[in-house]
């Protein structure tokens, strides 16, 4: 059984993130509409199992790169929710200093090496990490999160062939809502399977259920343990989907609200919540406690990001170049 007495509280953080991202992503959606949040915002609405699941097998060495849809990561990495919200509002006290807003959050602390505003602009990045832990002979290893989108550019194929040739520890996780933007992989992909694009790279690849949270930890643990192993790079595609817009700014006009409902009786959190009661994990009192606790951590967030100061207009020159000695 995946729910032993050894980690029944490391199930019930897992299911109290995957909560916290929901209402984070919640109010963000309500900030922006109340024109708190400007420029585009991306919401991690209905792929929770596929951010919680795959960097809780992460460990403290480990690096993450991922897209512009990047609010969740950020909080399960360990950043501080304040310090998140605020970064969406453009306040001083965000993650990035209120330079980068929502597509572009950034906690060395916490391992996150960005949110990229770029489609794929980042997997090169993640390869160019990964060649430095393996050039400090370093045990860690990258994990670069992408949209299915992402996999028709030149960017994926050069970094996919690097790491292969360079045997580097990166794993390439795309989490395919199906939708980039607004075109269905069948319409503007040759390979509609993102997990097959790996075969041209002699990279073990796997597809997996993205909506589980099980299936995204198990398939990531095998790969992350894997690649410590082996130092060669991996793809996991993880068949997800996204229950808002691409963006605030889409309508989500190309497909049917019958299409929406239909995924969202498989609701990630839901899924998880109702297996954690069958293993008598999860209780009516605990996700009440959950619930409560998590909605007042995220009006703690959105009130200390209001309340945060604005950039400085004297500080517009700030953190552009990194200082020698840092």
């Amino acid at each position: 059984m995946a729910t032993t007495t050894e980690n029944k509280q490391q199930l019930l953080d897992n299911y109290r993130m995957m909560v916290l991202i929901r209402h984070f992503e919640e109010r963000a959606a309500q900030l922006y509409t109340q024109a708190h949040i400007g420029g585009y915002c991306h919401l991690n609405i209905g792929e929770e199992a596929t951010v919680v699941g795959a960097l809780s097998t992460l460990g403290p060495k480990d690096i993450v790169f991922t897209a512009y849809r990047d609010h969740g990561h950020a909080l399960a990495l360990g950043s501080d929710p304040g310090a998140v919200m605020a970064e969406l509002c453009g306040k001083a006290t965000g993650v990035s200093k209120g330079r980068g807003g929502s597509m572009h959050l950034f906690d060395l602390e916490h391992r996150l090496y960005g949110g990229y505003g770029i489609v794929g602009g980042h997997l090169p990045l993640a390869v160019g990490a990964a060649l430095a832990i393996q050039y400090r002979e370093e045990d860690g290893v990258v994990m670069c999160i992408f949209g299915e989108g992402a996999t028709n550019i030149g960017a994926f194929h050069e970094a996919m062939n690097m790491a292969k040739v360079y045997h580097l520890p990166v794993l390439f996780f795309c989490a395919n809502n199906q939708y980039a933007m607004g075109s269905m992989p069948e319409e503007d992909s040759a390979v509609p399977e993102m997990w097959m694009k790996a075969c041209a790279y002699d990279m073990a690849a796997e597809r997996i259920d993205g909506m589980d949270f099980f299936s995204v930890r198990e398939a990531t643990r095998r790969a992350v343990e894997r690649m410590r192993e082996t130092r060669e790079p991996m793809f996991l595609e993880a068949f997800t989907y996204r229950f808002r817009g691409h963006s605030m700014a889409d309508a989500g006009r190309y497909r049917s609200q019958d299409e929406v409902r239909e995924w969202q009786r498989r609701d990630p959190i839901q899924l998880l919540g109702r297996r954690l009661e069958e293993d008598g994990i999860l209780d009516t009192r605990t996700r009440e406690d959950i619930e409560k606790a998590v909605d007042e951590e995220v009006e703690r967030a959105t009130r200390f990001a209001l309340e945060s100061p604005s950039p400085e207009t004297d500080d517009l020159y700030q953190y552009v170049y990194t200082e020698e000695d840092e």
